[in-house]
This record gives structure tokens, sequence and C-alpha cells, in this order.
């Protein structure tokens, strides 16, 4: 979240950050009508609280009438500052959810725009597959291979939801374990996290409030089924003070993700949206003079996968009115679906400056003797396996309806070199 001085002395700049961001101006105008009565009443606490404790000094002095006279008053005052405590307790409570409420500052070098038309394609890699045949969408593949199994999927779990059979199965636990291996070449150290977590863990890293209905809730204990593996990755570190010689700190992790996409879902066949998914993910705890070079490896550690799998991709930098609640500054990979006649996007990595590392109380001291400080996070998705999947079914089709497995990925499948 956002430092409640940041607000308090920059509303206009806030103001206008809001409106760059789709935001409307609601939870800006409630937070200065919160503050601005809090301030209000913590002067009047203070001030009754200053002319108390000088008073205390003068009862002794004081004889007879003049003294019960000045004890009677004090005790009203006494009992106004209780009065003025309860509220002040009360708005700093409102202003705090007001203030969960409102984005990330988005870096200055982040393109101001309305929507995902506004991003701006920064590179491309890979070299697109010429094919001499027309090419089939990953859904038809799919079913022709027997590797996917929607309706099954659909059986047993519902709508968004689908099942991986055979090769399809031993692809998906390839791509899973070639990316975990990846990351740990890179730096990263390896988690294997719950796939459930609290709710101060996905305030922690923003999903709540604002992401709240897109995520699946156990009522019962107050649990969350994980979003994304990011959010118990990053709240490992809560409540904690690291030492400067302790960061960068890299961490990685596979988990399935679950999403409810409300309303969304419907949008694409197959399996570019769906409810549950696996992904691996990258996680950074870096000092804040280092967090956009970070964000720069973060990428880049992200675009390996694709280089390596020899999917074609672009990254493209977000603009203001596409970026994610939480982040400053966001890359997006998008791979390239021929099939599917898409790009898909299969990684988002993220500089969330202090954002998160404030909801979630990350903090680090450069000395023994100095004043602790908020660390910055970073995420990328290492990436989204089932739009990895489409990527590298439709690009490594071929004319005969079989698939070329990609080198990197054959040792994890026992040297096949097909699936057919």
């Amino acid at each position: 979240m956002l430092d409640v001085d940041v607000i308090r002395k920059n509303p206009e700049a806030i103001r206008g950050m809001l409106l760059n961001r789709n935001y409307t101006e609601e939870t800006l105008e409630q937070f200065l009508k919160v503050d601005g009565e809090w301030r209000s009443k913590v002067e009047e606490s203070n001030q009754l609280k200053r002319r108390r404790n000088q008073v205390a000094e003068q009862i002794p002095k004081l004889k007879d009438e003049e003294k019960r006279r000045t004890i009677a008053e004090m005790k009203d005052v006494a009992n106004r500052i209780a009065e003025l405590d309860e509220r002040v307790a009360q708005l700093d409570e409102a202003r705090n959810d007001i203030v969960l409420n409102i984005p990330n500052i988005p870096d200055p070098t982040v393109p101001i725009g309305r929507s995902s038309a506004d991003n701006i394609v920064v590179r491309e890699g890979c070299i697109r597959p010429a094919f001499d045949f027309t090419p089939k969408d990953h859904i038809a593949i799919g079913e022709e291979l027997d590797i996917i199994d929607f309706k099954r999927g659909a059986k047993v779990a519902g709508s968004g939801f689908y099942v991986l059979k055979g090769d399809g199965a031993r692809l998906e636990r390839a791509m899973i374990n070639f990316m975990l291996d990846l990351h740990r070449t890179q730096g990263y150290q390896e988690i294997f996290p719950p796939v459930v977590v609290n709710r101060a863990a996905v305030i922690g890293t923003g999903q709540y409030p604002k992401m709240r209905e897109d995520m699946y809730w156990c009522e019962r204990d107050d649990l969350w089924l994980n979003p994304t593996a990011e959010v118990p990755l990053t709240n490992l570190l809560q409540d904690e003070i690291l030492e400067k010689e302790q960061l960068p700190i890299y961490l990685t992790a596979y988990l399935p993700s679950f999403r409810r996409e409300a309303g969304r879902h419907a949008e694409m066949r197959g399996i570019i949206r769906v409810h549950e998914f696996n992904k691996v993910e990258l996680v950074k705890f870096v000092l804040p003079e280092t967090n956009y070079a970070e964000l720069e490896t973060l990428t880049d550690d992200a675009e390996a996968v694709f280089r390596l799998l020899g999917i074609p991709y672009r990254v493209l930098l977000l603009c203001t009115g596409d970026l994610g609640f939480a982040s400053a500054k966001t890359y997006d990979i998008e791979a390239h679906a021929p099939g599917t006649q898409l790009w898909l996007e299969c990684s988002s990595c993220s500089c969330f400056t202090d954002f998160q590392a404030r909801r979630a109380r990350v903090k680090f001291r450069r000395e023994p003797h100095l004043k602790s400080e908020f660390v910055h996070t970073l995420n990328g998705s290492g990436v989204a396996l089932p739009r990895t999947m489409v990527g590298i079914l439709e690009n490594y089709q071929n004319r005969d309806g079989s698939i070329s497995i990609p080198e990197v990925l054959r040792p994890y499948m026992q040297g096949q070199e097909l699936i057919e």
C-alpha cells in the first residue's frame, strides 16, 4: 500500500495517477475526508493531553475549592480524551481500509494509456515457424492426440477445468521440472509452499480486497486457494527485518493456482483461460536502489524459458491503464500461437517498489544502528503452463498431426521426440 504521508501531501498527483490508471477519484475523496477528521481529532487530543499534564503539576499547589474544581475539570478532560482516542482508533482503521484500495504509483517510464491497445512492444524473440500446411489450434490437436480432455474435466469440476492425459500430462510435468531446474541455475532458491494462504497473505501482496471476487475462499477456515505462488512466496518474510547482506533474495516455486475468472472464462475456448492452472513463479526481495535493474534481469530470466523452448514470443511494456493493481512497472511476455492466431500472455514480470512490503511489513536494516526500511519486491511468472502448452502444441505441430517435443524437454520425457 502507499505511504499515508505520500497521499496526504500529494493529493492532486494521486488524483492524476488514479485517472491514468482508469480508477475513479472516490477512494481518494474518502481518504481525504477520513484523514482530515483523523488529524483534527489527534490534534485536539494532543492539546488536551498537554493541558492535562500541565495542570497535573499545578494541582498539588492548589487549595480547597479551586483544587476540587480543577480536579473535576480534569475528569471532564480525561473523558473527552478517551472519546477522542476511541474515535481516532476508528478513523485509523477506516483509513487503513481505504488505503488498501488505492493502487501503486506507476514509474515515470510507464507509458500513459487507457487499455492494452496502448501497450508498447519492446522486443520479439525466436523465429515463427513456416508451415506448408494450415496449422491447427490446440483444441483440435489435443483432442485428436487424446492428450487433453475437456468433457471429463467439466464432468468432475465444471466449466473452465480440463484434464491432461498420457503424453499431455507428461509434457506438463516435463515443463514444470525444466523450469524449476532452469531457475535454480539462474540463482533462485526452490520453495514448495502451501497451496492455501490466509487473509494476511492475500492482503500482503495486494490481491485482497481488490481481487477478492476472483479468488476461491474456504469460508469455514478463512483460507484462500492461492491465485499465484507469488502470494505464499512473498509472505514467507512477512513481519521480518532482514540485514542488508541478506539481499537480494531470489525464490522460485511451482504450485497449482486458482482463479474464478468471474465472467471471463467464456471468452476463450480450450485451455487459454481456465480456473485452475499450473505455474512456476519467480519472486525477488531487493534493495530499493536496485529495483528496476532487477526487473530487467527478472524479465530476462522468464524470457529464457521461451528462448530455450523455441516458442516465438514478444515482450510488452504495459501502459498505466493495463497495469496490475500493485505494480509500478510491468513487462508482459506473450507467446505466439499460430493455430489460435493469437498472442497469449504467459508471464507478467513486475516491480512493486515497497507497495507489497509495506502491506506485508517486510523490512531490512542497512546498518545495525540505522532505522529499518521497506524492501522492494518483484514477481514474475516463469511461466504459466496452459498457454505455454498451447505455444508448444501449435508451434511444434507437424503435417501428420504429431507434435515434436522441444529438445530441452526430451530428457524429462525419457528421450521421447514425438507425441503421436
